[in-house]
């Protein structure tokens, strides 16, 4: 398995978009139009592809000059729980040091905040309603 950057201009541009509905949206009841967002364009793409295969991707939207939102984390079902995740935020979070980037902050679906605090994130305010969902908003400094 491989991970690497990808732009939306890349033919696995398709399967990442594909990945995140199954994963995030279609579970919910969502539509495939509800994937993509506004900033998709100027946001980071983080792949792991294995045979041309996209079976997890983050992504990262740089919102101001010292930090930026990770968001729509996705491991394709089967591969879920087998480090796959692990190694995307801490690939991302190493290419976002290199860049001169000082933190991160996400939306974690509730269930997910465990994952996320055993990468060094932590909740900051109160649960709120995403997607219908719960959510919590995390954050981290990263290590210069």
């Amino acid at each position: 398995m491989e991970l690497f950057f990808i732009t939306p201009s890349d033919p696995l541009y398709a399967s990442e978009l594909e990945l995140r509905f199954r994963i995030l949206r279609d579970p919910i009841g969502h539509t495939r139009a509800d994937v993509r967002f506004a900033f998709e364009d100027e946001s980071l793409h983080l792949v792991a592809v294995d045979r041309q295969r996209v079976l997890g991707c983050v992504l990262y939207y740089p919102d101001d000059q010292g930090g930026g939102r990770l968001f729509q984390m996705a491991v394709h079902g089967s591969l879920q729980g087998q480090g796959i995740g692990t190694r995307l935020v801490e690939h991302l979070e190493i290419e976002l040091i290199q860049r001169g980037f000082e933190r991160v902050s996400l939306h974690a679906r509730d269930y997910a905040t465990p994952f996320y605090e055993k990468l060094g994130y932590r909740c900051v305010g109160e649960p709120f309603d995403e997607v219908g969902l719960v959510h919590r908003i995390m954050e981290k400094e990263l290590a210069t």
